[in-house]
């Protein structure tokens, strides 16, 4: 058996057990997506957004790329945003990060990766900006440190975006939070952000 085909095997027992526990479960779904939550974060497979807060398929629109960037010349990013903000009218944004996080790593490490560093260079200039707060930690306090910096200014980003604002001006109840998660414990840590 390849790993795909396991992939298909384990598959089929999740839909089965789903459909044992809640009979209706795949039924309910299929009608309609209405989700409270957006959830910007990481592509790290260690954070899969529905499974850490809890949640079952359809409660939580995802989108993830490497270190929960979101960059206004991103179309993909605000494409998708517009998406949750404008027709599903989620109303929360949680933009998410994590410690551990490979792509913050690359960005501190000053080696060339290739194109990822055009997409890391947000994180490069935090560790710019931030150089002093730096001098004195370690090198995982300091991966850790920048993590939490990139959730804040991705959270200011997200907020400044054009969808945020004339979602805010026309009244929509809308709130845009940053927290970060710990692979170590598997705890969410708001950012009070």
């Amino acid at each position: 058996m390849t790993s795909l085909e396991s992939l298909f095997d384990s598959n089929k027992a999740w839909a089965e057990a789903v459909s044992k526990k809640d009979p209706g479960f795949f039924k309910r779904l299929a009608r309609q997506q209405k989700p409270k939550y957006f959830w910007i974060g990481c592509s790290d497979s260690r954070v899969p957004a529905s499974q850490i807060v809890g949640l079952p398929p359809g409660e939580v629109f995802v989108h993830r790329n490497i270190a929960n960037i979101v960059n206004h010349s991103d179309f993909n990013a605000l494409s998708v945003l517009e998406f949750a903000v404008e027709i599903l009218e989620v109303e929360h944004i949680i933009v998410c990060g994590h410690y551990g996080c490979g792509g913050v790593k690359a960005a501190l490490d000053d080696k060339e990766h290739g194109l990822v560093d055009n997409w890391l260079e947000p994180i490069k200039a935090i560790r710019r900006k931030n150089e002093e707060l730096l001098e004195d930690k370690g090198q995982v306090e300091k991966e850790n440190f920048i993590c939490e910096l990139n959730v804040i200014e991705q959270v200011k980003n997200v907020y400044n975006t054009t969808i945020v604002q004339h979602a805010l001006n026309q009244g929509k109840s809308l709130k845009v939070h940053g927290w970060i998660y710990s692979i170590d414990d598997g705890l969410l840590k708001d950012m009070q952000i």
